[in-house]
């Protein structure tokens, strides 16, 4: 495998990907073709501080570039090929190599996702929030955080400033400030897309103060 890389939205993800796929070589790819290069070297790093000792302080892409000559990536396990310091080598043959075998086996490429329940529903009657009503959710709530930060910090000390500002009622002012008081929990579960369908803006706006009550008052299930 070779490293490589893809951006989504400006963050970059690395990734080792199979070289007959590189290559174009689609019939030559193995079990596995695509596999996150944070989890692998994570693992690959713990084994060789086992076999060297705990003691090494290296980040991982030290140790393996001075420790690991290959690292074969089976559908159940990875196969490490280690070399071994002096010191470690056995005086019988003066082996430098060691194969290190960890079980293993390849995440999925789609997350399940665990959306929060109605307490009238079920896992398969309930459907995630929609892409764009989340999108709009999540604007609001940062809106509304930031609308807040001003006045804590005394950039403003009226509703009316920030309505004349921002073209808008000063109700819908009022209304986007108290998705800066939604429970941690469901402003998580709003980032992540696991609020059910038809929980946006109208439905979160001037929740009650205790985070306990907002669940009840949405018929939720907190998690």
């Amino acid at each position: 495998m070779s490293p490589s890389h893809a951006r989504k939205r400006g963050v970059k993800y690395r990734y080792y990907t199979s070289r007959p796929l590189l290559e174009g070589r689609a019939d030559q790819v193995g079990s596995v073709n695509r596999i996150p290069a944070i989890e692998i070297e994570n693992i690959v790093g713990d084994a060789v501080r086992r076999e060297i000792g705990p003691a090494s302080i290296a980040k991982n892409f030290a140790l393996i570039g001075t420790h690991v000559t290959r690292v074969d990536v089976r559908s159940d396990q990875l196969v490490i090929e280690l070399r071994l310091p002096t010191k470690q080598r056995d005086s019988d043959n003066a082996s430098s190599r060691k194969i290190v075998r960890i079980p293993w086996q390849k995440p999925p490429s789609k997350r399940r996702r665990e959306i929060l329940l109605p307490d009238s529903k079920t896992t398969n009657d309930t459907r995630p929030i929609r892409t764009d009503a989340r999108a709009r959710l999540i604007v609001a709530i940062a809106r509304g955080r930031s609308w807040l930060d001003e006045f804590v910090t005394g950039a403003v000390t009226d509703v009316e400033v920030i309505a004349s500002r921002e073209r808008c009622s000063v109700r819908r002012v009022n209304m986007t400030i108290s998705l800066a008081f939604l429970a941690p929990g469901l402003v998580k579960a709003a980032i992540e897309g696991r609020l059910p369908r038809g929980l946006g803006i109208a439905r979160l706006c001037d929740p009650p103060a205790e985070w306990p009550h907002q669940y009840r008052k949405l018929g939720l299930t907190s998690s």
